[in-house]
């Protein structure tokens, strides 16, 4: 049953945030109203995710973050935004909240989010997985625009980050997550290519557990239905590098995203996707045509070596 810590120092607030969250009736939901007190509660209750706003007297959300981090690098962030502070959900991601969500769109996208949080936290391996779509010896895959397959890519991610001991808590959330945007943003914008307002249904329909009525029309049409994605994975003791590839006709990546942290791309879901991926992740390239992205998250340390094959798999993708 999972916990889930509300921090904000708004009566109001507190109230909305437990009306969205009242649908999922085995969760646990508690309440803090300052940073501080969020802090102690964390400590106490162990959650499974928390749940903070930005401004706050005392301890705002990035502090909270920022001290959470040490001190419970396992617990999951989710800020809540207000207008006008996307600048500020920018540094705190860089200071260890797992995702954000504005202030304007509690109603349609915090529940959402807050399962996709848990989601990535509670993952566990995936067996048939590997041998059904790997196409390489480490590690490539093949997969159809089956959003089904996208939290076994994962799993696999998280799984393999695991067992060979590489990054922390925080590390292997901020790999997952990446991976997970950038395969959305592959099928839905990319391969079956929704536009914004598609794929905003599309992601809220595999978040209730069906196909939306834009991308089964896609999937029915064999120009879209056939293209894959291609996605490699490296792990070394050093860092993960990722490399995510649609088979869509690309977009203009100066021009939508030559300057993806500016305010008017955070109310865009893709925009959104990229925000996340840029804070998380280190030299995040497109290719020139745009339906690919290359991704790196440097490690610290890590407990033992790593094998890697002598012929990088990254150069044959």
């Amino acid at each position: 049953m999972p916990i889930v810590l509300v921090v904000d120092d708004s009566p109001v607030d507190r109230k909305l945030i437990e009306g969205i969250l009242r649908p999922k009736l085995d969760w646990i939901v508690e309440f803090a109203e300052d940073g501080a007190t969020g802090l102690q509660m964390i400590d106490q209750l162990f959650p499974d995710v928390v749940i903070t706003d930005l401004q706050m007297p005392g301890m705002n959300g990035i502090e909270l973050c920022a001290t959470a981090k040490n001190e419970f690098p396992q617990v999951p962030i989710v800020l809540i935004t207000g207008k006008g502070s996307e600048d500020l959900a920018v540094k705190a991601l860089a200071a260890g909240a797992t995702s954000y969500v504005p202030k304007n769109a509690l109603a349609v996208s915090l529940l959402e989010t807050v399962e996709q949080v848990l989601a990535l936290a509670h993952q566990t391996k995936s067996r048939d997985f590997f041998q059904k779509y790997n196409t390489g010896s480490r590690y490539q895959f093949t997969i159809p625009n089956d959003q089904k397959l996208i939290a076994d890519t994962v799993e696999f991610l998280t799984g393999n980050m695991e067992r060979l001991n590489l990054g922390d808590q925080a590390d292997r959330r901020h790999c997952s997550v990446a991976l997970e945007e950038a395969i959305l943003n592959a099928m839905f914008h990319g391969n079956l290519q929704l536009g914004a307002a598609g794929a905003q249904d599309a992601r809220r329909a595999m978040h209730d557990g069906y196909l939306s009525e834009i991308v089964q029309e896609r999937l029915n049409q064999p120009a879209y239905r056939d293209r894959k994605i291609k996605i490699a994975i490296e792990f070394s003791r050093r860092d993960v590098k990722i490399i995510v590839r649609d088979e869509g006709t690309g977009f203009d990546v100066k021009k939508n995203f030559g300057s993806a942290n500016d305010s008017e791309h955070f109310s865009q879901s893709i925009g959104r996707g990229l925000t996340l991926i840029r804070n998380f992740m280190e030299d995040v390239q497109f290719n020139e045509t745009g339906n690919e992205i290359r991704m790196q998250l440097k490690l610290e340390s890590s407990a033992r070596p790593v094998p890697v094959p002598r012929d990088s798999l990254l150069r044959g993708v």
